[in-house]
C-alpha cells in the first residue's frame, strides 16, 4: 500500500477555475481526487448554492478525462440556513457552467424530492448531500436518494462537524456511520464519506488509504488534505483581494 507521505494524487496539479465564498473550500482537493479515482459516470449534488463543490466535480470530470455527467439540484431560492438570496446566484452558477462545462453539467432547478423522480434506481455513482442541515432533512434526503446510488457507489455528507443553531448533520452522521463502510474528514466543517453496500469497494490508492490504512496513515491523509485545502483558501483570499 502506498504511504500517504508519497501519495501524489491529481489534486497536487489542481487550480480551481472559479473561487467563491464557501465552507466547502477545505474539501475541494479531496473532491477532485475522488472523481479522478472513482471515475463516476453520474454525479448528483443536492444543494449547490453558489456552486463551489459542483464546479470542483465538473472540473475534475473534465481534466481527468472522465466520461461522466454532473447534475446540480437546487431551487436557488435559499432556505432557513442559507437565508434567501437573489437571482444573481443562480445566474452566476449557470453562466460558469455554460462557459466551462457545457455538455456535462446540468442544473435541475427544483426540490430534491421532485428531482428524485428523474433518476433510476442504482444509477448514480457519486451523491453529494448538502441541503437543509436539520437532522430530519438530511435523514429524509438520504433515505429518499439512497436507492438511486449503485452498490459500491459513494455518498458524501457535508457539515458533519457543524454544531450550530439546529444543524443536525453531525448527529445523523454519528447514527449512520457505524452501519456502513465510512470515512470522515474532521477538519473545517467536516465531510463524511459512505460506501453503499452490495458491491466491492471502489479500487484505487485513495480508497486504500482511507479504508485500509492504519491510524498513522489515516492521520497523515487528513494532514495532506488540510494542507492542500489551506492552499486553496489562500488562493481564494488572494483572488478576492485582487478584485
Amino acid at each position: 500500500m502506498q504511504h500517504p507521505c508519497i501519495f501524489m494524487p491529481p489534486s497536487v496539479q489542481f487550480t480551481a477555475k472559479k473561487m467563491v465564498m464557501s465552507t466547502w473550500v477545505d474539501h475541494m482537493p479531496f473532491a477532485y481526487d475522488l472523481v479522478a479515482t472513482l471515475q463516476p459516470s453520474k454525479i448528483v449534488e443536492l444543494g449547490t448554492h453558489n456552486g463551489l463543490s459542483f464546479f470542483t466535480f465538473c472540473q475534475a470530470l473534465q481534466e481527468n478525462n472522465v466520461d461522466g455527467l454532473a447534475y446540480a439540484v437546487d431551487t436557488w431560492q435559499g432556505d432557513e440556513h442559507t437565508g434567501a438570496y437573489g437571482e444573481e446566484v443562480f445566474e452566476m452558477v449557470r453562466d460558469h457552467c455554460r462557459e466551462h462545462y457545457r455538455g456535462n453539467s446540468y442544473l435541475l432547478r427544483m426540490t430534491f424530492d421532485e428531482a428524485a423522480d428523474h433518476f433510476a434506481d442504482q444509477s448514480i455513482d457519486l451523491l453529494h448531500i448538502d441541503g437543509l442541515h436539520t437532522y430530519d432533512a438530511v435523514s429524509h434526503d438520504f433515505q429518499t436518494w439512497l436507492p438511486k446510488v449503485r452498490p459500491g457507489g459513494v455518498v458524501l455528507f457535508h457539515d458533519i462537524e457543524a454544531r450550530m443553531e439546529d444543524f443536525g448533520v453531525w448527529r445523523f452522521w454519528q447514527d449512520i456511520k457505524p452501519q456502513y463502510q465510512s470515512y470522515e474528514f474532521r477538519f473545517g466543517f467536516g465531510l463524511g464519506v459512505v460506501i453503499v453496500p452490495g458491491a466491492s469497494r471502489p479500487a484505487g490508492t485513495l480508497f486504500d488509504l482511507m479504508f485500509d490504512g492504519d491510524e498513522m496513515g489515516r492521520h497523515e491523509l487528513q494532514k495532506f488534505y488540510v494542507t492542500v485545502g489551506h492552499y486553496h483558501e489562500l488562493q481564494r483570499k488572494l483572488s478576492r483581494a485582487r478584485r
